[in-house]
């Protein structure tokens, strides 16, 4: 069973090759290219300037990672809104921050330079507002002027030490981007603009969370949960405990769950199980193994066990998903068969 928001972006980028990000330029003209050696993901980047300084850009990505290069603006803020998939920024300064779908990220352009997107989940949709101050500033809309936003007070407020920061997702954050993500072509540009601005007005008035915003991390850190991640997906198995990875990798127990929360969105036991169930799902549509030993391919030594969790997942047993897709199951193993 695929995630909804991955089929959505997979439609998407349906005909994008593998390999290629389609840059759109402001006139529509569309710019196939791949943005790095041996880059085998997919994926499409508009642009639309808006007003003097400020360009908001929209991303559609299936793949692991993508080059996020652009000029060190010292006076540059880049602002973006995680609509589906997770992203993550590795930035300079050794920090990396991930987004989930709602989150809204503020970093200054000059730590995202030449960094790199990655993608946890292998596909995202979102949003970015890049902003030079300087110019924006000198060049203020009449809404932002009415209502007093300084630019230069936005990136000290949030970005303080050129540090990044997140809001969570919350309803008025949701308000300002859900209208942005459907609109049609010829309405973008002044819908583009009108939000832009909402947005800026309502940053104006917001003051940084204190608690429950997604935090950066140490790049260092998120490797090694990367490490764990991967360890994990390859053996679904195998049952092992927090405890036992934190003493593998020589990292505590409360720092592994928070950087493994903060890059997947889900804590480790929820994880697996969703994995565990999708590759169970799988086993059942490609396979004619038996319920039983699916499920200890899984990790499950009771069968029974795992049929209760795949009926959680998939509102059905796993003879019921398996019928629906016309497998004809087959016996227990005989062990002396090769």
């Amino acid at each position: 069973m695929e995630a909804n928001w991955t089929q959505t972006i997979k439609t998407h980028l349906a005909e994008v090759p593998p390999g290629t990000l389609v840059e759109v330029s402001p006139n529509g003209e569309e710019h196939p290219h791949p943005p790095a050696p041996h880059w085998t993901g997919r994926g499409r980047l508009e642009h639309y300037p808006l007003f003097p300084g400020a360009v908001f850009t929209h991303l559609w990505v299936l793949g692991e990672s993508l080059p996020h290069r652009h000029a060190a603006l010292g006076s540059g803020l880049e602002i973006t809104h995680c609509r589906l998939g997770r992203v993550g920024w590795e930035m300079q300064e050794g920090l990396t921050l991930y987004l989930g779908p709602g989150d809204l990220a503020l970093h200054p352009m000059a730590c995202c330079a030449h960094s790199l997107l990655r993608f946890p989940l292998e596909g995202y949709e979102g949003f970015s507002l890049s902003l030079d101050v300087e110019t924006l500033k000198a060049h203020l809309p009449p809404a932002l002027a009415l209502g007093r936003v300084d630019p230069g007070r936005l990136l000290e407020k949030f970005c303080p030490q050129g540090k990044p920061a997140a809001l969570p997702a919350r309803a008025d954050l949701d308000h300002i981007f859900r209208p942005l993500y459907d609109l049609p072509a010829d309405l973008r540009p002044a819908y583009y603009t009108l939000k832009a601005e909402e947005l800026l007005l309502y940053l104006a008035q917001t003051q940084p969370p204190k608690e429950g915003a997604p935090q950066a991390y140490l790049s260092q850190q998120v490797e090694v949960i990367r490490a764990i991640h991967d360890q994990l997906m390859a053996h679904p198995d195998r049952r092992v405990t927090i405890e036992a990875l934190a003493r593998e990798h020589h990292m505590n127990t409360s720092t592994l769950k928070s950087v493994f929360k903060a890059v997947y969105g889900q804590p480790i036991a929820a994880h697996m199980k969703h994995h565990r169930m999708e590759e169970a799902a799988r086993l059942l549509r490609e396979t004619d193994d038996s319920i039983g030993d699916i499920a200890q391919q899984v990790g499950y030594e009771n069968q029974s066990k795992f049929s209760q969790a795949f009926r959680d997942t998939f509102q059905v047993l796993p003879t019921e998903y398996r019928r629906a897709h016309g497998v004809q199951a087959a016996g227990p193993r005989d062990p002396s068969r090769p």
